[in-house]
């Protein structure tokens, strides 16, 4: 590549978490080789309810080379093994989709068959105490993976975090600028479109400054400033699937420990969720405004609190779904103006992170072949589309018809690669992760063992291993899970211990 070839100039437009996530990635990977602006205004809020994430976020963090002790004590982070759902497959069911694998495989056959055969007869324990992950959230314990133990449950342990996302953003942002990133404060008011191919040459502010650039990143959230406002990309609507279109969230005080888990509560047209933070209690409904009002959703959440409001509750719309292109000319979306995807998998974060990496692996000279940008929005097109139906299958795979919201997602139309995925469980227990898929076995599994769904059979190899070697290898595996859980620190102890936020 020529010199004249090299793109030199990128304009992020936003903060946020996704526009300093972009910027802090970016100054590591370009290495000051080119400029890279961030504009955003503080008059504009950022959306903020990104607070739990999931494992891949480790990843990008050490790709930063982030210390994790003080990542964690600068945004009043805890630790995170899974998410909680309750009242989801009944109204007084519980159950944790945990991170990390379950069992140990026994030949080629995954160990989940083995539990579904000992289950049906009454010979097994649920499949929480199977994964060390669920049974140390059942337990309040944490700890980091033990590496020098590789035949152990402890090196088996998969975690995310709880963070503010607010402080992250902060914490971000002082990384990039060091790094040479430049903050532009400003409130774009006019974007301009090259005549020749209508390419965003520029944007300017509020004050008449004219910011040029080549690669244009849009961070501006739900309006999509440049990559619907301006040029127009059109956007996909899901909410005939995932009818949840508003959210109210609000912090409160802590009403007991700093769990190492997100929990989601079912309610009448929605959901609730609990994050615990060192500092506060994130709190949210996510309801459809279809089967609930804003007043009586908000009153809702109000009388669930487990503590202390410490905010003014606040209103949150969106519209689930997508763009029509996630890259359009000279202009990516990442975050909320590339899509909405409701928080039910704290997959918000990981859109951003996985929409950064795929814009490293395809990043552009300054001509930009659109046989890169077609692949790129390839590939985020099949990743919104895996995340939509794990989604979609928390809301039908239910017994819940108590309500109007839940009879309604019961029984609604699925979209054909859900409807097959879940016809292939039903029959005889088999999960296929399609490529590079986010939720893989494990997940699938989890949730819908949790919500009830019971396949008919197992596989058929299972049945080349006598019942009791089954039954003793299960009773090995969740003896040796429930030694381990006895032996872990709780996740309260561990925060005081390794990376306890300095008092207010």
């Amino acid at each position: 590549m020529s010199g004249s070839d090299r793109i030199t100039q990128v304009v992020i437009v936003g903060g946020g978490t996704a526009g300093w996530m972009a910027a802090a990635a970016l100054s590591k990977v370009l290495n000051r080789e080119y400029s890279i602006r961030l504009v955003e205004s503080e008059e504009i809020g950022t959306v903020g309810v990104g607070e739990a994430t999931i494992p891949m976020i480790k990843l990008f963090n050490q790709a930063l080379e982030l210390d994790e002790a003080q990542f964690v004590r600068e945004t009043q982070g805890s630790f995170k093994l899974g998410i909680e759902f309750v009242d989801w497959g009944r109204l007084g069911d519980s159950y944790i989709h945990g991170f990390g694998k379950i069992g140990q495989d026994l030949g080629l056959v995954s160990f989940h068959h083995y539990w579904l055969k000992m289950h049906a007869l009454g010979k097994a324990a649920p499949l929480d105490a199977y994964s060390i992950n669920t049974a140390a959230s059942r337990h309040n314990k944490f700890m980091r993976p033990v590496a020098d133990r590789p035949n152990s449950p402890l090196a088996d342990i998969g975690y995310a975090y709880h963070f503010d996302a607010g402080l992250y953003a902060r914490f971000l942002r002082r990384y990039a600028e060091a790094r040479g990133v430049e903050r532009i404060e400003g409130k774009v008011v006019d974007v301009s479109l090259r005549g020749s191919d209508g390419f965003v040459e520029a944007v300017t502010l509020d004050g008449g400054r004219r910011i040029d650039g080549q690669l244009f990143i849009d961070c501006s959230g739900f309006r999509g400033l440049l990559i619907e406002q301006a040029l127009k990309t059109g956007y996909i609507d899901w909410t005939h699937w995932l009818p949840c279109d508003r959210a109210v969230a609000v912090p409160c005080t802590h009403g007991g420990p700093i769990t190492p888990y997100t929990r989601a509560t079912a309610r009448e047209a929605g959901w609730q969720w609990r994050i615990p933070l060192q500092h506060r209690v994130g709190n949210g409904y996510v309801f459809s405004s279809r089967f609930i009002g804003e007043d009586e959703a908000t009153a809702t959440l109000m009388r669930n609190l487990e503590g202390e409001a410490l905010a003014e509750p606040r209103t949150l719309r969106f519209v689930t779904g997508k763009r029509k292109k996630f890259w359009n000319k000279n202009v990516v979306a990442v975050g909320l103006s590339s899509g909405f995807m409701e928080p039910l998998e704290s997959t918000s974060i990981h859109l951003i992170q996985s929409a950064i990496a795929r814009l490293t692996a395809f990043f552009p000279s300054a001509g930009f072949d659109q046989a890169d940008i077609d692949e790129f929005n390839a590939h985020s097109d099949r990743e919104f589309d895996a995340i939509r139906d794990f989604l979609i299958a928390h809301y039908c795979a239910t017994e819940r018809d108590d309500t109007p919201f839940w009879d309604y997602v019961r029984t609604m139309e699925l979209p054909a690669s859900l409807a097959q995925r879940l016809a292939l469980f039903r029959g005889n227990g088999r999960v296929f992760r399609d490529g590079n898929e986010l939720f893989a076995e494990p997940s699938w599994i989890q949730v819908l063992h949790g919500q009830r769904v019971q396949p008919a059979a197992y596989h058929a190899l299972v049945d080349l291993y006598p019942e009791e070697k089954i039954a003793e290898y299960l009773d090995n595996i969740r003896g040796v899970i429930a030694n381990c859980v006895q032996a872990m620190p709780t996740h309260e102890a561990f925060i005081a211990r390794h990376c306890a936020a300095p008092p207010a």
